[in-house]
Parts: C-alpha cells; sequence; structure tokens
C-alpha cells in the first residue's frame, strides 16, 4: 500500500510545484503584473529546491523518516496557503520558497523508503510507481489547475492544492512504518558527496538530459501554433498525447531499467532524443505524423528517471537519500538551463533552430554517461 500512498502525495508536490505554469496569465491579471514577470515565480522555486533539499534532507538524517516526511507536507500546505492568500507577488515567492523546503525533504527521502523497503531487484520498477504520480500531474494535474485557475480565479488552484495537501498527511502518518531503520545522513555526507567529483558527474546527467528536453519542451506552444498552425483544441490534445506518452514512459522505463541495467537504459535513450528531437525541426509535417512525434518524443524522454535513480542508489549506498536530494535538485536546474538555451536559440534562429539545438544538447547527456561508466566510483561497476 506505501506505493500508492506515495505516488498520491508525489502527484500533490508536482501538481503544487507546477501549477503556476498553467495560472500566469490569471494570476498576473489579479495581482496586477505582467504573465513574464511572475514568470519568475517557477526560477524561484527551482532555484530554493537546488539550495534547500540536499540541505534539509542532511539536516534531518536522524530524524525518522515518517516523520521527515510528514512535516514535509505540512510545510507544503502551509505555502500553499500562503498561496491561495497572497496580496503581491513578493509573498508568492516567499511561498514558491517554503514550497520548496517541503516537497525537497518529503520526494527524495520517499524515493529512498520505497528504495530500502523492496528487494534490489524490484528497485527501479518500484522507483518508477513511485514517481508515478509526478508524471501525472503534469497530465492531468497541470491543465486541471489551469482550467480552475481560468475559470473560477488563480486562487482556487491553490486552494485546490490546500484540499488534496490534507489527506496526503493522513496518509503518510498512518502507512510509513514507524522506526524504519536506514543509516543517517548528515551535512557530513553532503559535503563527502559534494566533493566526489564521479558521485557529481553521475548526478549531472538528470540536469543534462532533462535541460535538453526543455529546450524544446518550454516552447512547445508557440511550436505547436506557429509551425503546425494550431489553435487552442489542437495544441490542448497534443500536450494530452504527450501527457499520456510521459506516463507509458516512466512505466517503461523501470521495465527497462531491471531488465537491460541502466547503462543501456540510459545509452538507449540518450541515443534516441538525439534523433527524435531535431525533427522537431522539420516542421510543419502532417498531423498523424505530429502525434505519433509527440508519443514517442515522450515515452522516450520520461523513461529516464527510474534508471537513473536506480544508479545513484547504487552507487550512494546509505548516502541515497542526499544523492536523491541532489538529483532533484538538478532536475529544476536543467530545466532552468534549457529554457534559457531555447531562448537564445529562438532569437538567434528561430523556432526551427529548438529541435537541432535540444538534440546537440542530449548529445551532452550520452558523453556523460559513457564518462561516468568509464569512470565509477571503486567498488561499482555499470550494469
Amino acid at each position: 500500500m506505501i506505493l500508492p500512498v506515495i505516488s498520491t502525495c508525489n502527484f500533490l508536490i508536482g501538481v503544487g510545484a507546477f501549477v503556476i505554469i498553467g495560472v500566469l496569465e490569471p494570476l498576473g491579471s489579479g495581482l496586477n503584473v505582467a504573465p513574464e514577470r511572475a514568470g519568475i515565480l517557477m526560477t524561484v522555486y527551482a532555484l530554493a529546491y537546488a539550495v534547500l533539499s540536499p540541505l534539509l534532507v542532511s539536516m534531518t538524517g536522524h530524524i525518522g523518516r515518517r516523520r521527515v516526511m510528514t512535516f514535509g507536507l505540512c510545510v507544503f500546505l502551509v505555502s500553499a496557503l500562503m498561496s491561495a492568500t497572497a496580496q503581491s507577488l513578493g509573498m508568492l515567492a516567499a511561498a514558491r520558497v517554503i514550497a520548496a523546503a517541503g516537497a525537497g525533504m518529503f520526494t527524495p527521502v520517499g524515493a529512498a523508503v520505497v528504495a530500502g523497503l523492496f528487494p534490489e531487484e524490484q528497485c527501479a520498477r518500484v522507483l518508477a510507481a513511485a514517481m508515478f504520480g509526478f508524471t501525472l500531474a503534469q497530465v492531468i494535474g497541470v491543465p486541471a489547475g489551469a482550467w480552475v485557475a481560468y475559470t473560477f480565479g488563480w486562487r482556487f488552484a491553490f486552494w485546490g492544492v490546500v484540499i488534496l495537501n490534507i489527506p496526503c498527511i493522513f496518509l503518510i502518518w498512518t502507512h510509513v512504518p514507524a522506526g524504519l531503520k536506514f543509516q543517517p545522513v548528515t551535512l557530513r555526507d553532503l559535503r563527502e558527496v559534494l566533493a566526489d567529483a564521479r558521485m557529481m558527474l553521475a548526478i549531472s546527467f538528470t540536469g543534462l538530459f532533462l535541460g535538453a528536453i526543455y529546450v524544446l519542451y518550454t516552447y512547445l506552444t508557440p511550436l505547436f501554433s506557429q509551425l503546425m498552425g494550431m489553435e487552442r483544441d489542437l495544441i490542448s490534445i497534443t500536450l494530452v498525447v504527450g501527457g499520456i506518452g510521459a506516463v507509458l514512459g516512466n512505466i517503461l522505463g523501470g521495465y527497462m531499467a531491471d531488465t537491460l541495467g541502466w547503462f543501456k537504459t540510459l545509452v538507449i535513450l540518450c541515443c534516441s532524443q538525439m534523433l527524435i528531437m531535431p525533427l522537431y525541426s522539420t516542421l510543419p509535417i502532417s498531423l498523424t505524423a505530429f502525434f505519433a512525434l509527440s508519443v514517442i518524443w515522450s515515452v522516450a524522454g520520461w523513461s529516464f528517471m527510474a534508471g537513473q535513480q536506480m544508479r545513484l542508489i547504487g552507487l550512494a549506498g546509505p548516502k541515497a537519500p542526499v544523492v536523491l536530494a541532489l538529483t532533484a535538485a538538478f532536475i529544476y536546474i536543467g530545466a532552468a538551463l534549457g529554457s534559457f538555451i531555447g531562448a537564445l536559440v529562438i532569437a538567434r534562429f528561430g523556432l526551427d533552430g529548438l529541435g537541432i539545438a535540444a538534440g546537440a544538447c542530449a548529445s551532452l547527456a550520452l558523453v556523460n554517461v559513457l564518462l561516468s561508466a568509464r569512470f565509477p566510483p571503486q567498488g561499482h561497476s555499470p550494469s
């Protein structure tokens, strides 16, 4: 029962983290700020998560896992309440920092708990199942939050996060076993991981792989509109189709990693991205081909997390919670970096250049895997 519980809570975290993307326009109107200025809220969350998650996981390493996860959700609840009642952009930014702190405690600790409770041969599949809710949040939660914001007002989207949060706190407290015997992690562990160049090389793969994706992903709406001539309904359908592909990819990634091992899985996925994303620079194409491309890209793009987490947990040993926290931080670093690179590409080459640029960036992720596997920490080898 613990897997669906943690997956449900990760759905909440995903909605609370990314709902801001769907509510920027009504939020900007409500607070009398331009949407692009309100967009800084996503950057604030990303940077806060990147800094706070590894620190908080290390500082709470001596506390029971159930208590840390419950406290993280309580902090996330406070942030949602602040967001729903915020009267200024500054207060919303403060709420985003608090949200990042709560999410930064819950998600990596939850992944470590799941990995510790199941047999090693099931590791990738159970990690994929635990993160399924996070993926589903982007398929269902964010579009639903946007619909609520445009229909009833942006504050109602955050009140929805508040309502979802309360039962999640109860579920974690009642379903995560008390007194789990995990070796505690400390700030010293964090310093040691940061000083381990080989480990940081492995961790940075997350940022490189997702950064390549976000070069393209951030600008899908103008890409669909201007290059494919799509309007609102077709854009929405395409995003849903891509979301279904992301869900399938999350499931497939777990089976690939368990069957092929992390090394072959990540190499295959990097090569797939290098081949698939440049096709977006060939638009326009037929609608059927475009839908097929969207599904294949989403499946390949969201299949990497289980293999990457399996790889890092195997390398990290008792320091896995710290390593997973750093990995989660690199998710947001990669998203921010990819968005920035995409903006530069558009300014220089236009939307047509995004696919080629994204494919080129994916090659950096492949180099990372090959180097990391060639120079693994002592006592480990790629599988």
